[in-house]
């Protein structure tokens, strides 16, 4: 069983602390969320757990390893990343992206073998990318290119899965064609998935476990049902909004109304503020 969670976590850009002393837990096997407000933290979160960056203070361990401590070719065999917006160099195919995931089990320069190109293949099909192999990547849809980059992250055989914001500018089709590839991969082929998510519906609709996150701390975790309430939306999110159940899925939907800024404390800072000046 792979374990994997943070151990007094601290994360800084420069000399500001953006994380400090966080510790979660990922919960094998399932898809997590990590919602929350932008600048709450949660990229950063994602990238130093999936350790595209070092933390300051405290562990992301994994199996009962301290992954920035191991081998980046041994932690690329157990951990997969798709950040946001990645590129490619002009020219690529469909397969020959997908054939990257394959780098941490080559040795040296050797050519692709029998095991790489079954991979390949299953990893495209699981996609639904077989009619797009031979085309290159810059004449795809953003739907299309996004299921590539998720083909290659399978192709890297991984336990675990890491994706920040996957269906960030998709159309609504698009989006739904890849979070439902996801939860097909958790599902059938029992991956781990970790991702950040923009949109909270999304979040609640496929992942079982949710992190939301707030000023670089947890918030709140748990399922859908637990997490999603009008309190963590208020505190989290600083909206009011109204809690449904959707009725196919039996999951909590939010429907938010207005924003919540604060109003009452603003009005007494402004209140202050006018005495002192003497307006009333």
């Amino acid at each position: 069983m792979k374990k994997l969670y943070t151990e007094d976590l601290q994360i800084a850009y420069e000399k500001r602390i953006i994380v400090d002393r966080l510790n979660i837990e990922i919960p094998e096997g399932e898809i997590t969320a990590l919602v929350g407000a932008n600048g709450s933290g949660k990229s950063t979160i994602l990238k130093t757990m999936s350790r595209l960056m070092q933390p300051t203070q405290g562990n992301v361990i994994l199996d009962g390893k301290k992954i920035h401590q191991e081998s980046t070719k041994q932690i690329a065999k157990e951990l997969s990343i798709l950040p946001q917006n990645p590129s490619a160099p002009g020219g690529l195919t469909v397969f020959d992206l997908v054939s990257y995931g394959r780098t941490p089990h080559q040795k040296g320069m050797k050519a692709l073998n029998l095991a790489d190109r079954e991979m390949i293949d299953w990893a495209i099909r699981m996609t639904n990318m077989e009619d797009f192999t031979d085309r290159p990547i810059e004449q795809l849809s953003g739907g299309q290119r996004q299921r590539a980059w998720i083909a290659m992250a399978l192709a890297q055989d991984t336990s675990v899965l890491f994706l920040d914001e996957p269906t960030t500018f998709l159309d609504m089709t698009h989006q739904l064609d890849v979070m439902n590839i996801l939860k097909h991969l958790n599902e059938k082929e029992k991956r781990t998935i970790v991702m950040v998510v923009h949109d909270l519906n999304h979040a609640s609709r496929y992942a079982s476990h949710m992190i939301a996150i707030k000023e670089g701390q947890m918030a709140a975790c748990g399922t859908p049902q637990k997490v999603m309430t009008s309190e963590m939306l208020e505190d989290v999110f600083n909206i009011r909004a109204d809690i449904l159940i959707d009725p196919r899925t039996g999951v909590p939907l939010c429907l938010p109304y207005e924003t919540c800024s604060g109003c009452e404390i603003k009005d007494v800072v402004r209140g202050t503020e006018r005495i002192a000046a003497g307006i009333i």
